[in-house]
């Protein structure tokens, strides 16, 4: 059974710092693009960031400068380091994993595992 389990969300105040985990399992996505996207109350899923096999990332303008993606295929897990947060980054932060693809795609039917998401609120 794959899953995809993330972890590290909570309460932040604004300009604070959180790591997000991604632990993989079933499967192995060392040569998969894999995905971060969030999702706020009343709003559609958005693309916050994505990573290729080989470590090449793409940002979200929102977050460009502020969040960071990196993957250890060793461990299947896949991480997002959050610094300087915004309430505007409040959001159900969710990790996905596009299997048949190897380069970027900001697009997340493309994305063909998911996992449950990790909420993240940030406090004025």
């Amino acid at each position: 059974q794959v899953q995809l389990v993330e972890s590290g969300g909570g309460l932040v105040q604004a300009g604070g710092s959180l790591r997000l985990s991604c632990a993989t399992s079933g499967r192995t996505f060392s040569r998969s693009a894999m995905g971060w996207f969030r999702q706020a109350p009343g709003k559609e899923r958005e693309f916050v960031t994505a990573i290729t096999w080989s470590g090449g990332t793409y940002y979200a303008d929102s977050v460009k400068g502020r969040f960071t993606i990196s993957r250890d295929n060793a461990k299947n897990t896949v991480y997002l380091q959050m610094n300087s947060l915004k309430p505007e980054d409040t959001a159900v932060y969710y990790c996905a994993a596009a299997s048949r693809f190897s380069s970027i795609t900001t697009t997340p039917g493309l994305y063909d595992y998911w996992g449950q998401g990790t909420q993240v609120t940030v406090s004025s």
